[in-house]
């Protein structure tokens, strides 16, 4: 088998709800790399249809979620090879507990916090933490697969990761997720955002992705919730092909 065969061929990008803060819709995505050796690689699982959200919270409009989407493509959970946890809020972990087959896959420092009982991380504590699930701890940056990288980027949350993923044809993309929220963040005079847990190493981290778009060349920058970028990025049923002739 060539190390081309292997490579990630297919991206899809799933959109399983929105988070309505007027007036932006807010998306709240999920994706999932195919390689050429037939492995399924999820990247997060999106936001529980049943979560019960404290009054004044923003308003969910909800989408199929992801298992929905799977079944659109043809997967069933015990498909899932590997799951890649970004990090553990809420809108990242809703359907964690139906993939007890899969490899999570976190950094050991998110791992380690969301473990310490910090109370952000308990309104999805029964997802992520259920008894079936198994994790792999990884520490910084890693190479998963070939074509596939994790890129740690600390500063939204402790031991956040962004993924980097490549494609024989079309280079890298790079899903950036809460590390940088939206196209106007990623710059390094950035503002703060009061949702990073540190706002030093949350400009540290952004400096560190722009640094590497420069260097890999990356062809797509995904950003993490951004409701300007989400429409227009070229996509059939959730599909992003990568292919040059997608627009990538």
């Amino acid at each position: 088998m060539t190390m081309a065969s292997s490579l990630p061929q297919r991206l899809y990008l799933m959109q399983v709800a929105s988070l309505l803060v007027p007036p932006a819709a807010i998306p709240i995505p999920c994706y999932l790399v195919q390689t050429g050796d037939g492995k399924h690689i999820l990247i997060d699982t999106g936001i529980p249809q049943d979560m019960v959200f404290p009054p004044g919270s923003p308003d969910i409009e909800h989408g199929r979620n992801v298992l929905q989407q799977l079944e659109l493509i043809g997967l069933r959970p015990d498909d899932i090879d590997m799951l890649i946890c970004t990090h553990f809020d809420f809108d990242h972990t809703g359907y964690h507990s139906s993939f007890p087959n899969a490899e999570m896959v976190v950094q050991r420092r998110q791992y380690e916090a969301a473990r310490s009982r910090i109370p952000q991380y308990d309104m999805n504590r029964f997802h992520w933490a259920h008894p079936d699930v198994r994790y792999r701890l990884i520490d910084g940056d890693t190479e998963l697969l070939p074509g596939l990288k994790l890129i740690e980027t600390s500063g939204h949350t402790i031991g956040h990761q962004s993924v980097s993923i490549r494609s024989p044809k079309t280079g890298w993309v790079l899903l950036t997720i809460d590390a940088v929220l939206r196209q106007s963040s990623f710059t390094p005079h950035r503002e703060e955002d009061p949702a990073d847990e540190d706002p030093a190493k949350a400009l540290a981290s952004t400096i560190k992705l722009i640094d590497l778009a420069e260097k890999e060349p990356v062809g797509l920058v995904i950003y993490g919730h951004d409701g300007e970028q989400w429409p227009r990025l070229k996509k059939a049923a959730g599909l992003l092909r990568l292919k040059r002739n997608d627009g990538l």
